[in-house]
């Protein structure tokens, strides 16, 4: 099947259908403050939120690393998107039904049973997103894509705003475990209707060449990043400015150890970090034909640098839910950019394989939580954040080599 601009118009909504309904569930499962505050509540440590933190950040695209080699080698990648999906929602009822049950099990059987469901959402979602990345590449045209990122970012902002309501209230008016096993049965539901987008994809067929084995796979990868030098800068970017996707999680761990925030506040965090994303997805949309990716990273990692000097210099508890204000401008800014900078980079022969090699960009983001977590335990969260400081200046570095056209 030729890309035509119907085929195209038909996946940009497909894709949007799918973005505004996993918007609406993200509230009811935010990696960044309901998923932290759950473990927690729990019974969870630093070093927990460390683990955790790394395994939904970083585990997902280190697993791409695993799929990439089987997946590049189909010319069809519907069904396989599908099969993740699927195999996400069954974790998430499964997270459901954890905390229906939780009061029949001991609170390390509780905690180790997260991890596991965690890991299988977060692991299925490595699988998905080669062929979510695929499909996109090849069934939207090149000129609607900046603008696709952007009215997504507004559309799923939009959608995590309206519902950020009910998932604040939830958390509020029912105490452990009954909130959280409310929250993950909606987000199963609501992820449900999402996935209704993809049946309606049209994939769009191109010629490859395939792989035999391993070690032609192998140097297939090798002659790319031979012949393609913003690969290897994209991957250096993705290593080190990725971490500011772990921040969240602990500074909503600081603020329960320092200031001693309540489960209704945690809300009032979700709800700024989404009013952030609001105003920068509609920003962006606007400006989608101005502003380059390249920009786009430098403003991201000054407002990383921002918001880590602002949290050493002034650890005041009235201001520091405006921290998730900005943090929801970082996230945006940070998804619209490094997928689209991956589109811009690759082609329709070799997206699936570019899109596993992200998991080389995901080692340090993957090691880092982790470390944070006994960073934070051994010497204190000032420590951490000045680590995470250097590690951001680091990457602007990258951000220059990369050079972004689009």
């Amino acid at each position: 099947m030729k890309l035509t601009y119907k085929t195209s118009q038909n996946n940009y909504y497909s894709f949007l259908w799918h973005a505004t309904f996993l918007a609406l569930a993200k509230n009811f499962m935010d990696i960044d403050t309901i998923i932290p505050s759950m473990v927690i509540d729990a019974g969870g440590t630093a070093i927990s939120i460390g683990i955790l933190t790394a395994i939904l950040i970083a585990g997902g695209e280190i697993s791409q690393l695993v799929f990439s080699p089987f997946l590049s080698n189909k010319q069809h990648k519907k069904l396989f998107l599908l099969g993740g999906i699927n195999i996400r929602l069954i974790a998430l009822l499964g997270m459901a039904l954890l905390f229906l049950f939780s009061h029949n099990l001991s609170g390390n059987i509780v905690i180790l049973s997260i991890f596991f469901l965690i890991t299988i959402f977060s692991f299925s979602g490595g699988f998905t997103n080669i062929s979510y990345m695929d499909i996109l590449g090849k069934s939207i045209l090149p000129e609607k894509r900046k603008h696709f990122f952007s009215l997504q970012q507004v559309i799923g902002s939009v959608g995590l705003l309206s519902s950020a309501y009910f998932s604040r209230y939830l958390l509020k008016m029912n105490s452990y475990p009954q909130n959280y096993t409310i929250l993950f049965f909606i987000a199963t539901i609501l992820l449900g209707i999402a996935t209704l987008g993809f049946w309606k994809i049209k994939e769009v067929r191109i010629d490859f060449t395939k792989t035999s084995n391993i070690k032609e796979y192998l140097f297939k990868i090798k002659k790319e990043f031979k012949s393609n030098y913003r690969l290897k800068n994209y991957l250096l970017l993705i290593n080190t400015q990725g971490i500011i996707l772990t921040l969240m999680p602990f500074l909503i761990l600081y603020s329960k150890k320092t200031f001693g925030v309540e489960n209704q506040l945690i809300g009032n965090y979700l709800f700024l970090k989404i009013l952030g994303g609001v105003i920068t997805g509609g920003i962006i949309f606007l400006l989608a034909k101005k502003i380059r990716y390249h920009f786009i990273l430098y403003i991201t990692t000054s407002m990383s640098i921002f918001i880590l000097i602002w949290v050493l210099v002034f650890p005041v508890a009235t201001f520091f839910p405006y921290i998730f204000l900005f943090g929801g401008v970082i996230y945006t800014l940070y998804s619209v950019s490094k997928t689209g900078i991956l589109l811009e980079i690759s082609t329709n022969e070799n997206r699936a394989i570019y899109t596993g090699l992200t998991g080389l960009g995901s080692i340090i983001p993957a090691i880092f939580p982790i470390l944070g977590g006994w960073i934070i335990s051994h010497f204190g969260f000032n420590t951490f954040f000045i680590i995470f400081l250097l590690i951001l200046i680091l990457s602007t570095y990258f951000i220059h080599k990369l050079n972004c056209k689009q």
